[in-house]
């Protein structure tokens, strides 16, 4: 993930120092010596020299991380799932309060400009109350860090990969009272014989009930070397359906269809972020120091060009937060809420049964 926040920082006009316990600070600052990015020996020296902590570590280390940089005052962007457990995420997140600074968790799904045009169009009203909603993201098996095979340090593929549509289901249609969930986990491959062991794959599904009486249905996959990446929404409310594909073309269109039975006359258009109507109500109508600890995995994006890269919005967001500005789209606690579902998502599926969820998260 540093590697997708880093950039991003320096469109910013950032000065940027790493710090990896792994090692790898000076393989990440390598291709970017000459924009003045530096390593830091320590934790210490990196707080000490900062204006702003971006977390961008493996999840184990977020608590630990997050609670030293609010300790030293610093704002911090964290990369979700902000921790593998309700408490500890609701702990940084009161900590941060009770400290006055700013806490964001990095759900950079929101930003990607069919989702955002998606919550733009929700919030408009523009299909009605959403009441069934559908989710997959599917992907080949982060092997390139080997602490993703274990839930115990990435939670799975739950709490790891399905958090984001987890997180963007809840924004959609409000807070989940149940979650039920399963896993598969296996292994894909080519050839026979005890020299070809295969490749890991996991695949992860979950139902969740809003408190509005609102179902979403989200299926997550970690396939076989070289599976495409592809992200999928389909959205319905009493006036319209919001879909979208990944693999469309347009960076991946979020469409709008009208209600069942063709009540409504048709029309088309656009707007911007690849987003089309047709029917329905219409289409939704846009210099600091950082700290960025390196490791963890790089997230896949989906083919086509973006606007722009989705985490230098969220990025550009939280630095106005910082600076002054309005809040950004995601708080803390939405980040403590996107843990709670997701762990209640792998409570659920070892054991078989549903989890109700109630009381207030912190």
């Amino acid at each position: 993930m540093a590697r997708a926040h880093l950039p991003a920082w320096l469109a910013l006009g950032a000065r940027v120092t790493v710090l990896s316990a792994s090692g790898r600070a000076a393989e990440l600052a390598r291709p970017y010596r000459d924009r003045g990015v530096t390593v830091a020996r320590d934790l210490g020296e990196l707080l000490g020299g900062c204006d702003v902590v971006d977390i961008c570590t493996p999840t184990p280390s977020h608590r630990e991380l997050a609670l030293a940089a609010i300790a030293a005052g610093r704002p911090v962007v964290c990369e979700k799932p902000l921790a593998l457990t309700t408490e500890d995420a609701a702990l940084v997140a009161r900590t941060a309060e009770a400290a006055g600074v700013p806490l964001f968790p990095a759900h950079v799904v929101r930003y990607f400009p069919a989702y955002a045009a998606a919550a733009r169009a929700v919030a408009a009203g523009r299909i009605g109350t959403p009441s069934a909603l559908r989710f997959t993201r599917a992907g080949a098996y982060p092997v390139w860090a080997p602490w993703f095979a274990d839930p115990a340090l990435s939670g799975g593929i739950l709490v790891d990969q399905m958090i984001h549509d987890m997180d963007f289901a809840r924004l959609l249609a409000g807070e989940v009272v149940r979650v039920h969930a399963r896993v598969r986990v296996g292994r894909f491959t080519d050839g026979d014989g005890p020299d070809r062991p295969g490749h890991p794959t996991a695949s992860g599904t979950a139902l969740l009930t809003h408190a509005s009486g609102a179902v979403s249905r989200l299926l997550g996959v970690w396939g076989r070397p070289g599976l495409p990446f592809r992200t999928t929404f389909r959205v319905s409310g009493p006036d319209g359906v919001l879909e979208h594909d990944s693999t469309a073309g347009a960076a991946g269109a979020a469409n709008t269809v009208g209600r069942p039975g063709g009540a409504r006359a048709g029309r088309t258009g656009s707007a911007p972020g690849g987003v089309t109507a047709a029917g329905a109500a219409g289409a939704p109508a846009g210099d600091r120091d950082v700290e960025a600890p390196a490791g963890g995995s790089d997230v896949e994006a989906p083919g086509g060009a973006l606007p722009e890269s989705p985490y230098l919005t969220q990025l550009r967001e939280f630095a106005a937060a910082v600076a002054g500005g309005p809040p950004p789209g995601v708080s803390a606690w939405d980040g403590v809420a996107a843990v709670r579902i997701a762990t209640a998502a792998a409570e659920s599926a070892r054991t078989g049964k549903p989890v109700e969820l109630s009381g207030p998260l912190g």
